[in-house]
């Protein structure tokens, strides 16, 4: 069997552009699996939550009101779909128990809802920026 480097070359620079840490080719009868060092993928892992950290640390010391924090890990969304309206916005008036935001953990969409009533001071993560439990995601005034 002949093995077709500019596959594996062309499957190695997917990994880099997508940012993923694993990928599989299947065709016919022949199946290519390439991925990366898992050692250097912990260490960006650990550097991420690090840094997200530190930004909720000073994020916290800087500002005050009623934190909205995430209640599980996941990847944050403003809005229940790509390009819908968002839940919140700076400025607008929210009750108890209005979403805020999605946080998805494993595909399942969680509704994180309002743990008060408020102004929309701060919205504190990105959408589609990965959060850590107990991380805040909006503050209210």
């Amino acid at each position: 069997m002949k093995i077709d480097k500019k596959i594996i070359k062309e499957l190695s620079d997917y990994l880099t552009e997508f940012n993923l840490t694993e990928l599989e080719y299947t065709d016919k009868d022949t199946k290519i699996k390439v991925s990366k060092n898992n050692i250097s993928i912990n260490n960006e892992t650990n550097s991420l939550k690090e840094n997200t950290k530190d930004k909720s640390k000073t994020l916290s010391s800087n500002t005050s009101g009623i934190e909205v924090k995430s209640p599980i890990i996941g990847t944050a969304y403003h809005a229940p779909e790509p390009g819908g309206k968002k839940f919140v916005e700076v400025g607008k008036k929210i009750k108890k128990g209005d979403t805020v935001m999605i946080v998805e953990a494993m595909k399942t969409m969680n509704h994180v809802p309002s743990t008060s009533d408020g102004v929309v001071k701060e919205i504190c993560v990105n959408d589609g920026q990965p959060v850590e439990f107990g991380q805040t995601i909006i503050i209210l005034e």
